[in-house]
């Protein structure tokens, strides 16, 4: 049966270990794997404008011998005249995979249905599972482990970011904190799912307001910008709101003193974060920009392997 990765939860947590240690290995040797030679073609399709996911998936292709077709929906009949599920079922004619970077979560679940090709989503509005594996493996090179780790999130709680460390922190068994204001709270059914994965995994989770004292004692420190892509009609509500979020050195200092501080960028330097903590010791946000292609080469790695 094909495998799909349009959420953190589509992998269990011993298959999630198995994609960290292959992108462990693959970023140790990056040309040493070339599933895709010949070469085959992954189509990578993007809604939303892009730098790290349109750089890391062209290169990780090319890099696995093969040859990404970036198609943008402006140009394409995706969204218009043909449906996701159409659009699937013409690709899977002539591509090895299909990456969307999209916004509505269910374009991805009907692009999939049916389909004989992975399909990965390379972000939605309401999870970016592909950031969470090289944010995983960032945490890991850096901590040596996952399981056990206290992980805080700061800020839009509902967003796609703090959704996947839900649900991707708690299948690693970590303990996950979300802080964010009550009308900005993640979804019930997210949390709902990220906290029986925790009830198997030996992680946690807890929603906080308190900025301080979901912070207090973290191994990791994460936010996101507070104004996402098609959020920008509220941006004067969003910074009125989230200021008290704001990662600021004082903030970072209630958790541990060898804490890390990530976020999956671009940054809005003295919104979210200030300028000290992001270009700070504590920050590890450009292994992390890196790891993106490192992640998401085993992640392609895998799901091709178990697609033939």
């Amino acid at each position: 049966m094909t495998r799909h990765f349009l959420r953190d939860d589509d992998i269990t947590g011993a298959e999630q270990s198995e994609i960290l240690d292959l992108a462990e290995t693959i970023k140790a040797d990056r040309w040493g794997r070339k599933p895709l030679a010949g070469p085959q073609t992954v189509a990578v399709i993007f809604d939303k404008s892009s730098t790290r996911t349109r750089v890391s998936f062209a290169v990780g292709i090319a890099d696995l011998g093969g040859s990404p077709l970036i198609i943008s929906t402006a140009n394409s009949q995706l969204g218009g005249k043909e449906s996701p599920s159409d659009t699937a079922r013409v690709l899977e004619r002539q591509v090895a995979a299909i990456v969307w970077r999209t916004y509505a979560q269910s374009g991805l679940e009907q692009m999939a249905l049916g389909t004989t090709v992975p399909v990965v989503n390379a972000l939605s509005d309401d999870f970016h599972p592909c950031q969470l594996l090289a944010d995983l493996l960032t945490i890991r090179e850096h901590k040596g482990t996952l399981a056990g780790l206290t992980v805080t999130f700061l800020g839009d709680g509902a967003s796609n970011m703090a959704h996947s460390y839900l649900l991707a922190g708690a299948t690693a068994g970590m303990h996950v904190r979300v802080a964010a204001p009550v009308e900005f709270s993640p979804a019930d059914d997210v949390v709902a799912d990220a906290d029986a994965r925790a009830n198997e995994t030996g992680g946690s989770v807890m929603l906080f307001t308190d900025p301080n004292e979901a912070i207090a004692g973290a191994d990791i420190v994460v936010t996101d910008t507070w104004v996402s892509m098609g959020k920008e009609g509220e941006k004067a509500h969003r910074v009125a709101t989230f200021g008290g979020y704001q990662v600021t050195t004082e903030l970072i200092g209630l958790a541990k003193p060898d804490a890390l501080f990530l976020h999956c960028l671009p940054a809005d330097r003295g919104y979210e974060v200030s300028a000290e903590v992001i270009d700070g010791p504590q920050s590890v946000i450009w292994d992390e920009a890196e790891n993106r292609l490192h992640a998401q080469k085993a992640l392609l790695v895998w799901l091709l392997e178990r697609a033939s």
